[in-house]
């Protein structure tokens, strides 16, 4: 929820300013910065942070530890007495669906960058990365209902169009304002994102659903629905003031999407904590529909680095040793 007299520190070292470029520029910012630190780093283990879905069976060994449980062969187990899990040759060309809420609760941060800025900087460098390899990116975007769908497709260019879309949107409406026509929007609805989303994907893709996850309930189900077919990963945007309230007297806040205000005492301590256990009872409970729906969890803060946070996150799969459906990602900073 902004606020008017919030304070703004200093950009995070390392993070890509959105500072009002134009998306040709923030890609090529990207390009010569983040991506080429990005490339430098993964050092070619690119093939095993974003696997393939080849179908055609190519050995049996032994399972072992994070091995995904649904590849274990029990006939071959019950005969050797021993667990085994199949492997298979991988199509190593992907299609990537980045589906995007740019509802008005994103148009949100307290420092430097919005978490609308990070969203769009989180799915330039993915689907860069991506397309310069050949694989396919598409995108649905929702801002106060799912208004544009992207096809999939590779190449530089349709990277700046995915970008252009998600930065130049039109202007969003309050919750309670009508239109011309008379209608009025309805809060952030996740759930019809993700449902729109199931219609649209034929094929097995590997999807990033960025979003802050503030949305009317009932969005679990479909994001379990679309994890069934599907590599799913939750790209959660969020930003400091959302889990800690600091201590600056009486401030104005307003509710990005209702535009309801309401005066709030910072000074109060026990406000602050009520604030902070809050916030800590909807990561906590954000965390179990993740690992319920089945998916990895990256978390993109608008205070950190991207680059840090992707790298984390990329090392957090590799040494998981992670295949695609198997168990889910905790935050970056919980895994061992």
């Amino acid at each position: 929820m902004p606020t008017s007299s919030a304070p703004s520190p200093e950009p995070a070292a390392g993070a890509v300013p959105a500072g009002g470029a134009g998306p040709e520029q923030l890609l090529r910012r990207i390009e010569l910065t983040v991506l080429r630190r990005l490339d430098g780093q993964l050092h070619g283990d690119y093939r095993s942070l974003f696997r393939g879905a080849g179908l055609d069976l190519a050995d049996l060994r032994e399972y072992q530890f994070a091995d995904d449980v649904r590849r274990i062969d029990w006939n071959v187990t019950a005969r050797l007495q021993v667990p085994h899990v199949r492997e298979y040759h991988e199509d190593r060309e992907l299609t990537a669906w980045f589906l995007c809420d740019l509802s008005g609760s994103v148009d949100f941060g307290s420092g430097a960058q919005r978490k609308l800025e990070v969203a769009s900087e989180f799915a330039a460098l993915l689907a860069r990365v991506l397309t310069a390899r050949g694989n396919r990116v598409g995108a649905i975007l929702y801002g106060q209902q799912v208004d544009t769908v992207l096809p999939a497709r590779s190449g530089r260019r349709h990277v700046l169009h995915l970008l252009r879309s998600m930065t130049r949107r039109p202007p969003l409406r309050l919750v309670g304002q009508p239109s011309r026509k008379g209608e009025r929007p309805r809060q952030t609805d996740l759930g019809a994102l993700l449902r729109a989303a199931q219609g649209v994907l034929r094929r097995r893709s590997l999807v990033f659903v960025v979003s802050d996850f503030i949305s009317e309930p009932g969005w679990e189900r479909p994001l379990a629905q679309l994890a069934q077919r599907h590599e799913v990963v939750a790209v959660r945007l969020h930003d400091p003031l959302e889990r800690q309230l600091p201590d600056l007297g009486l401030l104005l806040m307003q509710d990005a999407e209702s535009g309801e205000q309401l005066y709030v005492d910072t000074g109060d301590a026990r406000l602050r904590a009520r604030f902070a256990a809050a916030a800590a009872r909807r990561d906590e409970a954000l965390g179990a529909a993740f690992a319920q729906a089945g998916v990895d969890a990256l978390e993109l803060s608008t205070a950190e680095p991207l680059l840090d946070t992707v790298l984390r996150f990329a090392d957090a799969r590799k040494r998981r040793g992670r295949s695609s459906g198997s168990a889910p990602l905790r935050r970056p900073e919980t895994l061992s």
